[in-house]
């Protein structure tokens, strides 16, 4: 056999096997990180095919003023903006958590924070307020609807409200 095909059978070869090695691994790790995603909540493939319509930022605020500390603080603000230390002072718990409940509330989109001097000024944020407002108001519209259905159906076995069966004597 010629030596240069010799030597470029060898090379083709350990490229493939190095390649087959190479995809073995990145198989492998593919394999364990959907082994371990499936335990997981925030998956966005179980999330995704689960509940399609679900707004993240909605879910968020949510989970967020499940908190009655971040309720109270959400509520204050909505008289107007404040900082932190005016918020602290008015609440059982200390500024540090006030500043962390914001921060929470912030990453839900229903706060905002623009820089006054030296301080920080918290507000309600329109959009994130406006995704809870249309929620609430879809659901509402629904419950109601919903309602109006049961109402308005004639109950099974009845006529124009009269009881059947047997009278009582007295």
């Amino acid at each position: 056999m010629n030596p240069l095909l010799a030597t470029i059978a060898v090379e083709t070869t350990t490229s493939t096997i190095r390649a087959s090695v190479a995809l073995r691994r990145r198989l492998f790790v593919r394999s364990r990180r959907i082994a371990r995603s499936h335990f997981l909540l925030d998956n966005p493939l179980t999330v995704r095919g689960n509940l399609p319509l679900v707004d993240t930022y909605l879910q968020a605020g949510l989970d967020a003023l499940g908190d009655a500390t971040r309720m109270a603080i959400f509520q204050k603000l909505a008289g107007g903006p404040l900082a932190v230390n005016e918020l602290a002072r008015t609440l059982p718990v200390t500024r540090p958590a006030v500043s962390q409940h914001l921060r929470v509330l912030k990453d839900a989109g229903l706060v905002t924070d623009r820089k006054a001097g030296t301080r920080r000024l918290y507000q309600l944020n329109p959009q994130g307020v406006a995704r809870l407002r249309a929620h609430f108001d879809q659901m509402w519209t629904q419950a109601m609807s919903a309602f109006q259905a049961a109402a308005e159906k004639k109950p099974v076995g009845e006529k124009h409200g009269k009881h059947r069966g047997r009278r009582r004597r007295t």
